[in-house]
């Protein structure tokens, strides 16, 4: 079982930066990868950037150059450094975790960052 607790959202005006955190507890060093994903009003979930415990990263196209994922694997943490923050990018943010040998997922509460224009 791992639990996660995001924090750092906020309101930023475009053209900001906010950096996103996510804390596991629980079995964390059977963490196979975590990541981040949104959700904006009205439209589905999506991938914005996931990383592995490898160190092998995957970006959305509308994030890549701007947003940096990374994973302190000891501690169980990943951060999200958002930059050049558009009004697009406004949504509630979500850490995912997955283990390995495991089918299961685990998503934390959600952070809303909001991007004004």
């Amino acid at each position: 079982q791992v639990q996660l607790v995001e924090s750092g959202g906020g309101l930023v005006q475009a053209g900001g930066s906010l950096r996103l955190s996510c804390a596991a507890s629980g079995n964390i060093f059977n963490i196979n990868a975590m990541g981040w994903y949104r959700q904006a009003p009205g439209k589905q979930r999506e991938l914005v950037a996931a990383i592995t415990r490898g160190g092998s990263t995957d970006y959305a196209d509308s994030v890549k150059d701007r947003f940096i994922i990374s994973f302190d694997t000891t501690k169980g943490t990943v951060q999200l450094q958002m930059n050049s923050l558009k009004p697009e990018d406004t949504a509630v943010y979500y850490c995912r975790a997955d283990q390995l040998y495991s089918p299961n997922d685990y998503w934390g509460q959600g952070t809303q960052v909001t991007v004004s224009s």
